[in-house]
């Protein structure tokens, strides 16, 4: 399995949901880095990704974006070729 890294915040609901349908595909462990508490976590994420808004998702070293852009790859049949499924 790929391993799979989320920039999030606690109180986010699509955090959550994304951390769902992740788990549902099999993903055992995703390493979260919160950026709540992070000044230096949520510059790191906007360096990486030029968004603001979590989650921002990795697979492997790409970067999927958040959890609209990672449950329309589980629609189109893409998603478990990138976690290695």
């Amino acid at each position: 399995m790929t391993k799979v890294t989320m920039y999030s915040s606690a109180h986010c609901p699509f955090c959550a949901n994304a951390s769902s349908l992740l788990q549902a595909k099999g993903v055992e462990q995703i390493e979260k880095i919160s950026v709540d508490a992070s000044a230096t976590a949520l510059q790191q994420m906007i360096q990486l990704t030029g968004r603001r808004t979590v989650p921002q998702i990795f697979i492997g070293e790409q970067h999927i974006g958040g959890f609209d852009d990672l449950s329309a790859l589980d629609r189109a049949g893409k998603l478990d070729a990138l976690l290695g499924n």
